[in-house]
């Protein structure tokens, strides 16, 4: 972390059950020593307040440092990520790679306004066949396609849960946790193979953007407002339907009958703004003119499109998210509570494992010639202007004297980090020894991020900010493979971070 490459610090061990014998306890468990006995130094201030004598301290310490002064003088004129730019991480952070992808896609894909990375990224991804197989100059998949029917289906889902759930106080944790985001723009793996799966696929020119699929925000607030009321409706009917001793399965029952009733209002609100998409299983007709300048044409239906171009050589349905998580037990399978798009669909899926198996499923990946999906959190270390993410980037503990000393547990645990963002690993650059040093990363910003909207990823960045990703089976580690086939999950809470959609 901070201007330091990462190091390999000591995990955090997964807790256990305490083996402390009850008998072995003490009589007496008090502390009766004065403090100064041990060695412990009593506060300037007792009650906890903040006072002036501790600013005069803290002021006669700084007033005698010159490197304080200094920092003073400059940091208050100009921003503290411009002027404490490593010069000599710009210098080693080329965007140079020895092993890259064998066809480029484009254009560089733009998902502006909105959270819809992850399914950017889905596309990018699926589109590299695709384009190589037609050989395409350009093409995009719909994206507004898979929002659309994300959106749709995640309204359903915190309904659904709203009537599963409609018997807890509404202040429990757990309502108003899915009362927050209960929406988000952001997504998983998995998600996204649920979508595929039951609507297929569309190039973008059968279904373009709008302007609230490229501006969520308006959408995203009206539609918050109407499925919070629609939450209330549906705990008061199911309320009055219980103390009236109805059976519970006509209450579930007719708390769906008025769910549907309600979400024609959440269908009516997206079709408005993002219009109506085409229907899965209808046919429709797409042209397009390949890098040989030849008009080409197809035609089918979005899951037909699917199945043709888009499970070849790889299939997203049989890949599945390995990610590195210190907190918990490596080789094994994780779930999120509550956590989803479609209801009944895929749930969200991890096999734990060490982060130096993230890194050679990439570059086995890359070899193959397979883009990468991964999930990071983009924000920390990382200059969009540059296109750079190196946790040597930035010298804050030089310019402010202070260590940035929190793991990637720690970070996790505290709630400093998370999966924020989903992107594409196209290349990677790799030392005589053959062990990674940076990667090539397909970004969604436009192509005014970066060098031409790609980034470059240093692996000690790789270390403390990625936690994910997506991998076939046929190029995974087989018994990483056997822990995902097992279906044995561990559920972690709906809050837990690993729970946070990029």
């Amino acid at each position: 972390m901070g201007n330091n490459p990462s190091v390999n610090r000591p995990l955090i061990p997964t807790p256990t059950k305490s083996t402390f014998d009850e008998s072995e306890k003490d009589p007496v468990m008090e502390v009766t020593d004065p403090l100064e006995s041990l060695n412990i130094v009593q506060p300037l201030s007792s009650d906890g307040t903040l006072t002036l004598g501790h600013i005069s301290g803290w002021e006669a310490s700084a007033s005698t440092n010159s490197k304080a002064q200094l920092a003073r003088t400059i940091l208050s004129q100009t921003n503290i990520r411009s002027v404490l730019t490593s010069r000599n991480a710009r210098i080693a952070d080329q965007h140079i790679f020895n092993h890259v992808l064998d066809f480029k896609t484009g254009p560089i894909t733009n998902q502006r306004s909105s959270g819809r990375c992850w399914l950017f990224a889905t596309t990018n991804v699926i589109r590299y066949g695709i384009m190589k197989r037609l050989k395409l100059k350009e093409f995009q998949l719909s994206q507004s396609y898979l929002f659309f029917w994300d959106k749709l289906n995640k309204a359903n889902y915190y309904l659904e849960l709203m009537i599963q759930e409609s018997d807890l106080p509404i202040d429990d944790r757990v309502i108003t946790h899915l009362s927050g985001d209960l929406i988000s723009d952001g997504g998983q793996w998995d998600m996204v193979v649920n979508l595929i799966e039951t609507y297929g696929l569309v190039p973008q020119s059968v279904f373009p953007e709008t302007t609230h699929s490229s501006l969520s925000e308006p959408l995203n607030s009206i539609l918050k407002t109407k499925l919070r009321e629609h939450a209330l409706i549906l705990r008061t009917l199911a309320e009055t339907l219980r103390s009236s001793h109805v059976r519970e399965e006509n209450v579930i029952a007719a708390l769906r009958t008025k769910k549907e009733e309600l979400m024609k209002e959440v269908y009516n609100i997206m079709t408005a703004t993002l219009g109506v998409p085409p229907h899965p299983q209808k046919r429709f007709v797409w042209e397009y003119i390949d890098s040989e300048e030849k008009v080409g044409r197809w035609e089918g239906s979005a899951k037909d499109f699917f199945e043709q171009f888009a499970t070849k050589p790889f299939s997203p349905v049989d890949c599945f998210s390995l990610i590195n998580d210190p907190r918990n037990e490596y080789s094994k399978l994780y779930t999120v509570d509550k956590l989803g798009n479609i209801w009944g669909g895929r749930p969200i899926l991890y096999v734990n494992t060490e982060i130096e198996n993230l890194k050679a499923t990439v570059v086995r990946m890359i070899k193959a010639g397979q883009p990468v999906f991964f999930g990071c959190d983009v924000g920390k270390f990382s200059d969009r202007e540059a296109g750079v993410m190196d946790t040597a980037f930035f010298e804050y503990e030089a310019a402010f004297d202070v260590k940035l000393g929190l793991t990637k547990a720690d970070r996790l645990q505290i709630g400093e980090s998370s999966m924020t963002h989903a992107m594409v690993i196209s290349g990677v650059h790799l030392d005589p020894a053959g062990k990674p040093v940076r990667y090539k990363v397909e970004n969604s910003w436009g192509e005014t991020a970066g060098k031409d909207g790609y980034f470059v990823m240093t692996d000690a960045w790789f270390d403390e900010f990625v936690y994910q990703v997506v991998v076939p089976k046929a190029l995974a580690p087989k018994d990483l493979v056997a822990v995902f086939e097992s279906g044995e999950k561990i559920v972690l809470p709906p809050w837990d971070p690993m729970g946070s959609l990029a």
